[in-house]
C-alpha cells in the first residue's frame, strides 16, 4: 500500500548506552507520526549495547541495527546517512528523548510552510532531574528563516547549530557528511548545508530533551577533550569566515566578530599547562589576535568586555589566565567564610 506521509528516517548513533538506550529508542518508536525508519548505528559498543540493539529491532520492524568499529558520533552518523532511504532525515543521540509528537510537528511544518527543514525546541536535563538553563530560545509562533540570517543568528551565538532538533530532506545532504574526529560536527555540517537548505521553520515549544550526563560524548570533561573542543571552534571559525566572504559578503563583520569570540572562549578556557610555544594552535590564537587588534577595536558588534579581553590577551595571555584564577580562587574562598 502507497505510504500517506513521506517515510522519515531516524538516525541514532550508538556507543556504551545500555541503561538509556531503551527510553530513547521508545521515545521514537512511540511516534505519532509512524512512517519511520528507525537506523541504530552501534559504534563498536564493548558493554553489549550492540546487542541490546538487535534486540530493539527485533521488537520493531521500523527498526534497523548496524554495527561498526569505534569511529566516533560522525562516523555513525554518516554510515546511517549512507543506509538511510526516508525522504527526511531526522538524529537523536542516544542518551536524549524526544515528545511523542515531534517528528509529526516538524513535518507539518514543513509541508505547511513549503521548506525543505524545520527545527523545533529543546532543554537540558541533568542526572538529577533537574532543569538547565535553555542555550537557545524557540519562538513563541512559527518562524521561517532565510539561510543568510539564520547563519547570523548561529555567529551571534543565539541559534541552534544542533541536528537533532530539526528535520531535514535526505537530498540535502548528498555528496556532504558529518567531518569525523570533530567534537563540533553539527555547527560545521550545518554552516556548509545552509547555502543549500534556503530557508527554514523554526518551530515553538521544547520538543527535545537533551540529557546532560556527565562522560558522554560530547559532554567529556578531560583537559585533552576540553581543549579539542575549543580548537575545534576556532577552526569553525576559519570555514565560516572563507565561506561568508564567498556566499553572504555583508556578514564579513559579523563572521569576523565570531572568530574574535571563539578565539577568546579558547584562550579563557584551555589549561594554562598548554598556553607554551611548543602548542601551535595557542600560538596561533595569540597571534591572530594581536594582528587583528585594531580591526577587532573598529569591528561595531564586537563589545566592549570582547575588546577588553581582546586587547589583554593579546598582550599577555597567560597573565590574564593567572589573574583569572587568582580572582576565582578569591571569590570561592570569600564565599566558603560567609
Amino acid at each position: 500500500m502507497p505510504r500517506e506521509n513521506p517515510l522519515i528516517t531516524v538516525i541514532i548513533p550508538v556507543y556504551n548506552i545500555m541503561d538509556y538506550l531503551p527510553r530513547c529508542v521508545r521515545s521514537v518508536t512511540a511516534q505519532t507520526y509512524r512512517e519511520l525508519e528507525i537506523i541504530l548505528v552501534d559504534d563498536g559498543s564493548t558493554d553489549g549495547t550492540g546487542e541490546l540493539c538487535d534486540r530493539l529491532a527485533e521488537e520493531d520492524s521500523r527498526i534497523q541495527a548496524l554495527h561498526k568499529e569505534n569511529g566516533g558520533s560522525s562516523s555513525a552518523r554518516n554510515l546511517g546517512l549512507g543506509h538511510a532511504s526516508g525522504e527526511y532525515v531526522g538524529f537523536v543521540d542516544s542518551d536524549d528523548y524526544i515528545e511523542p509528537d515531534m517528528y509529526e510537528r516538524l513535518y507539518r511544518g514543513i509541508r505547511e510552510c513549503h521548506v525543505p527543514a524545520a527545527q523545533i525546541g529543546r532543554n537540558e536535563i541533568d542526572e538529577q532531574g533537574n532543569l538547565l538553563p535553555d542555550i537557545c530560545k524557540a519562538p513563541e509562533t512559527a518562524e521561517i528563516w532565510e539561510s543568510r540570517d539564520f547563519l547570523r543568528e548561529l555567529l551571534m551565538h543565539r541559534g541552534d547549530c544542533s541536528f537533532c532538533t530539526k528535520l531535514i530532506r535526505r537530498e540535502l545532504f548528498e555528496g556532504m557528511e558529518f567531518p569525523a574526529g570533530k567534537l563540533n560536527e553539527d555547527f560545521h555540517l550545518l554552516v556548509c548545508m545552509l547555502p543549500r537548505i534556503g530557508s527554514l521553520v523554526s518551530l515553538p515549544g521544547q520538543a527535545y530533551h537533551v540529557f546532560y550526563r556527565i562522560g558522554s560524548n560530547s559532554r567529556k570533561a578531560d583537559r585533552e577533550t576540553f581543549s579539542r573542543v575549543y580548537w575545534d571552534c576556532v577552526e569553525n571559525a576559519d570555514m565560516v569566515e572563507r565561506m561568508t566572504a564567498e556566499e553572504y559578503s555583508e556578514l564579513l563583520e559579523v563572521s569576523f566578530r565570531f572568530g574574535v569570540f571563539q578565539r577568546l572562549e579558547y584562550l579563557l578556557h584551555i589549561p594554562i599547562s598548554q598556553m607554551t610555544r611548543e602548542n601551535e594552535p595557542y600560538r596561533s590564537v595569540v597571534a591572530y589576535l594581536r594582528r587583528n587588534w585594531g580591526k577587532a577595536m573598529r569591528n561595531p558588534i564586537l563589545t566592549g568586555k570582547n575588546k577588553l579581553y581582546h586587547t589583554l590577551f593579546a598582550v599577555s595571555p597567560r597573565g590574564v589566565r593567572k589573574l583569572h584564577r587568582r580572582l576565582r580562587n578569591h571569590k570561592a574562598d570569600k564565599n566558603c567564610k560567609m
